[in-house]
Formats: C-alpha cells, structure tokens, sequence
C-alpha cells in the first residue's frame, strides 16, 4: 500500500469514529423514544446505519494493521513496479491514459488508481518505457504501449 493509500484508510477510520458512530448512536436514541420498537422503521434503518458502521470500522482496523507501506518517493527507473505512475497509449486509438498502480484497498479506477492485482497491471508489472503489453479484456484484447513511467 503506499502512503497516500494509508492516509486515505485511516481519515475515513477516524471520520466513521468521531463523527459517523456518534451520529448513529443519536440517531438510535432519538428512534427509541418514538415508541414500540417493533415497528419503528427509523429505529430499524438506524440499527442497520450502525451495523455497517461497525463492519467497516473492524475492516479498516484490520487493513491498517496489517498494511506495508512502500516508501515510492525511493524508487526510481523506467521499469514499471508498485506505485509507478504509467502513462499509455491504445495502440488502436493513440489515446493515452495514466494509471498508478496501487494497493487492492486503495484502487480507484475514476481517480487513475490501478490495483496491483488487476490484469492490466499484471501486465505493466516488470516492463520498460517502449514495450507492448496485450491485455485481454471482456472486450477483446487490447494493446498498449508504455510512454512513460515515474514514481512521485
């Protein structure tokens, strides 16, 4: 996981700690002095926010403790690795995406995070500024070419 990545889980632990479980917890309060239980949907929902709440919070507990942080600002080269930022280009269309090749937990593909587990940085992983890599997709196979590669 990089550090960026690390930061990332440990704001949204401490954001569901402080102010999301304090929240539900008023939330519950509030729905238990409308009345019968039963049949209190808004005590029921509340319940339900507070089970997730939960959840994630000994998820992310769990991530963190056992997460390696690798230092990127360290590595340098043109050879693709954890935590490089790629630049390709679709062979077919010339259009060139950046991809960072991420942790599993912080991997968001909108925002240009890649997990290292996915088959396209499976791909990336080991190769140089220049190469070819084919990868297959539900969409037929793709080909992309490694324009850059930098760590930052």
């Amino acid at each position: 996981m990089t550090a960026a990545g690390l930061a990332r889980l440990e704001e949204e632990l401490k954001s569901l700690k402080t102010v999301e479980r304090p929240a539900v917890i008023r939330a519950i309060a509030e729905a238990r002095e409308h009345g019968d239980l039963s049949e209190n949907a808004e005590y029921h929902a509340a319940r339900e926010r507070q089970s997730f709440i939960e959840g994630r919070v000994a998820e992310l507990e769990d991530i963190i403790s056992r997460a390696q942080v690798i230092d990127i600002s360290q590595l340098s080269g043109d050879i693709v690795r954890f935590g490089a930022v790629v630049t390709l280009a679709d062979e077919d269309t010339d259009d060139e995406a950046v991809y960072q090749i991420v942790g599993a937990h912080e991997a968001e593909i909108r925002s240009g995070r890649l997990s290292v587990h996915s088959p396209l940085a499976r791909a990336l992983i080991g190769k140089h500024i220049g190469d070819s890599v084919e990868v297959s997709t539900p969409g037929g196979s793709k080909s992309y070419e490694i324009v850059d590669v930098r760590y930052s």
